[in-house]
């Protein structure tokens, strides 16, 4: 590399600057290396570029609604909740993420650098050993190359510093973490867990657990973060720093070393592999405005672009010595990708407690750990799913016959209403190899880089979990005393639950997974992948907090191997 511009050449490149990306970034700066970072998106910094974090209602035209004409030109980005008025600036528009759908599945994407991190749910649960035994155990997919002990020292690690909120269950199902002060449940949501306890043994309500600062330590201190201050406009992106997020957190401290460069409106054609000296050299950069490719040249590569993006990535990333894709001996790149089922929800009301209310916008649900085929298969199909719940006031300004303003609907709006309760499924889906994505030998974007091709589905195994959850949640919902109890399946395609992963899976034999249990690529060990695209399976629980540990452990473990010259 030494015939290279001295600019162009680093020692880590870090494609992608989302959860996963950020990680990879921090660790790699603070241990001395010269690391570049590449997002496709613009550059957006903490705070400067939340345009309409502090705004009021009345200061957006159509009041947070997006107009007609823009729901109708991005038809999946809008299905995304967080796509309206306030946010929509960090959301990649449909027309500029051209993809092919063999089968629905919606794709969505962001925009700036931080990517889904501005946007993301902010629900963070370690997995359980029964989630990484599970694909071993119940002869899907392939085992996983590591356990959950060895990776709870990295569960740790990252949670001390993004700052997780939560209560100490002492639950196998789901383990207990490094917590700040947990959030409440409401008076409803107590006698909720109650009935539901007192009925099923089996079952735990906890309050649930997320990447929000309700205490400050030192560590976010140094990071100039603040506690939440529980607003839920998270989507706007966060001022106060109140949650985790690679522009709040990882990001800044990278910077802080000084070992950090930034390139937003970077987007990755390939990584570069080297016939002769048998290895990764760096990537090529197709530069968003103007189109020019650039190469930049590193000793160690981690690809973090997010699963679809990261599968298209070394897809197209062809040499003589890997013709269908870097790493790609097996033929697997690209396939077994997996997803959350969410499509099943249940609202009702509830009686009584009229006297009672709550404060706040509290940023997440009540929960309730898997309690399907934990220990054993028992039902009729694989695996399992979580429950989340939560209950309000609704129906806030009740309608008043022949009257549409004036002091009686003024009396009206001012009367909270009845509780009411919403309850919705988080469930596992089951590898399969034709679940998978692929280049079109047709069609490019417009960079020229070949367009992906989705093809991904549901199957019987998710209908008879989802009809399991919504029978269950009924019967839960009638034990705690709800009325007019509705149940919804949502038929939502794969992707809108934005847990995809897989395509370039960890396992211990090359013949049938990608990458090692150091997330290297078993065919070219200087290229790391530690997104939701290196996962074997995905489990019940929320997947970014275990992207997190997954990344430091890496990025600590392939460091060691730079230092012993191994790479």
């Amino acid at each position: 590399m030494s015939d290279q511009h001295p600019e162009h050449v680093f020692d880590a490149i870090v494609v992608g600057s989302g959860i996963s990306g950020g990680w990879a970034a921090k660790e790699l700066c603070d241990k001395g290396l010269k690391t570049l970072v590449l997002d496709r998106g613009k550059e957006v910094k903490h705070i400067k570029d939340y345009p309409t974090a502090m705004k009021a209602p009345w200061e957006f035209p159509h009041r947070g609604r997006l107009p007609l004409k823009v729901l109708e030109e991005n038809p999946i980005a809008a299905k995304c909740y967080a796509y309206d008025e306030t946010a929509a600036h960090f959301f990649l528009k449909d027309k500029d993420q051209p993809y092919i759908q063999e089968k629905p599945f919606d794709w969505i994407r962001p925009d700036q650098v931080g990517g889904k991190s501005l946007m993301w749910g902010r629900q963070t649960q370690r997995w359980s050993r029964y989630d990484f035994e599970g694909p071993a155990r119940d002869g899907f997919a392939v085992e996983w190359p590591f356990t959950y002990e060895e990776l709870a020292p990295w569960y740790s690690y990252v949670e001390l510093f993004a700052g997780i909120s939560g209560n100490r269950d002492g639950l196998d199902t789901l383990p207990d973490g490094e917590f700040l002060p947990p959030w409440e449940m409401n008076r409803a949501e107590q006698a909720m867990r109650v009935k539901i306890e007192a009925r099923h043994r089996d079952r735990n309500v906890i309050i649930g657990r997320c990447a929000h600062l309700t205490e400050i330590r030192q560590v976010h201190r140094d990071q100039g973060r603040m506690l939440c201050q529980a607003r839920h406009l998270c989507q706007r992106g966060c001022p106060f720093g109140g949650y985790f997020s690679s522009n709040a957190s990882t990001l800044p401290w990278a910077a802080k070393t000084g070992n950090l460069t930034l390139r937003p409106d970077s987007i990755v054609h390939s990584v570069i592999y080297d016939d002769v000296k048998g290895k990764a050299t760096g990537v090529n950069v197709i530069d968003a405005h103007t189109k020019k490719m650039t190469a930049y040249y590193a000793k160690i590569i981690f690809i973090n672009a997010s699963t679809l993006s990261t599968n298209q990535v070394l897809l197209n990333s062809v040499s003589r010595r890997f013709p269908n894709g870097l790493g790609n001996d097996n033929g697997l790149l690209g396939k077994y990708i997996a997803f959350q089922n969410y499509r099943g929800r249940l609202s009702a009301s509830l009686e009584g407690m009229e006297d009672r209310y709550y404060s706040g916008k509290r940023p997440c649900a009540v929960m309730m750990p898997n309690f399907r085929n934990v220990h054993r298969q028992e039902k009729d199909f694989q695996r399992g799913y979580m429950v989340f719940f939560s209950t309000g006031r609704a129906g806030w300004g009740h309608a008043v016959p022949g009257e549409q303003a004036g002091p009686q609907f003024k009396t009206a709006i001012a009367d909270p209403g009845d509780w009411g309760v919403y309850m919705m499924m988080q469930g596992e889906t089951i590898p399969r190899e034709a679940n998978h994505v692929r280049l079109s030998k047709d069609h490019t974007d417009p960079w020229g880089i070949p367009q992906l091709i989705t093809s991904v589905d549901y199957d019987e195994n998710d209908e008879r979990l989802l009809k399991d959850f919504l029978d269950t949640g009924a019967e839960m919902l009638e034990t705690c005393g709800a009325k007019n109890i509705a149940v919804t399946d949502t038929k939502q395609a794969p992707g809108l639950d934005i847990h995809e992963v897989g395509g370039v899976r960890m396992g211990k034999d090359p013949a049938t997974s990608l990458l090692n249990k150091w997330n290297q690529l078993h065919h070219c060990p200087n290229v790391l992948v530690t997104d939701g695209s290196c996962m074997v399976s995905t489990s019940t629980q929320n997947p970014s907090l275990t992207f997190m540990a997954i990344t430091a452990r890496a990025a600590n473990h392939v460091i060691e191997e730079l230092k012993k010259g191994n790479l």
